[in-house]
């Protein structure tokens, strides 16, 4: 059984981001833009340390790099909520554009349940660069007003992701992590079902 003991530092950034959501969410509820926008910072600025941690000290793990995708869906999530509370407009002005980007999504979240019984955690260098031009585009929208060539980047990447990470989903036959990309995947055939 593990204990919090067990868990390293990269792990505690990636717990923040977890803790975190109930907070964010009562903000949300008591409608303060600012607070929560300065919060989702926070959380955002978490989850590129831990990775950046977990690299530099040499602790990366299976268990760290779920907790740590565990993390980044729920900091997306309420990303999401809080573009819903305080940016309802835009996201109704935009929406077949929200929705190219997001039915793929929950569609490679899917697969990733049915074949491996939980999410994936490829952690893919497009998947790394998807997520920050979100949390850019998310805070700076919450903080200042709408990038629209931020935004099309956005979606743009987060379907090339999506289908990266569909890809991959049907090339590793069980759950794995670190994977770069489908390039790397190609050279890595000791993993693959090839």
């Amino acid at each position: 059984m593990l204990t919090f003991k067990n868990y390293n530092i990269a792990d505690w950034f990636s717990f923040y981001r977890i803790a975190a959501a109930p907070w964010l969410i009562c903000l949300l509820l008591l409608d303060n833009r600012n607070l929560f926008t300065w919060f989702l910072l926070v959380s955002y600025s978490t989850d590129m340390i831990d990775g950046f941690l977990a690299r530099k000290l040499n602790i990366a793990s299976a268990r760290g790099s779920q907790l740590d995708s565990f993390g980044d869906q729920i900091t997306f999530a309420i990303g999401l909520l809080g573009l819903f509370v305080f940016e309802y407009e835009f996201l109704k002005k935009n929406y077949l554009l929200i929705l190219i980007a997001f039915l793929p999504y929950v569609i490679q979240m899917l697969l990733a349940f049915i074949k491996y019984k939980k999410a994936t955690a490829f952690h893919t260098y497009l998947a790394k660069l998807s997520a920050i031009v979100q949390a850019v585009f998310i805070l700076w929208l919450l903080f200042f007003e709408p990038i629209y060539w931020l935004f099309y980047g956005m979606i743009i990447l987060g379907v090339l992701e999506t289908i990266e990470e569909i890809t991959l989903i049907f090339m590793y036959d069980s759950w794995v992590t670190g994977v770069k990309g489908i390039y790397w995947a190609l050279r890595d055939r000791r993993r693959l079902k090839l």
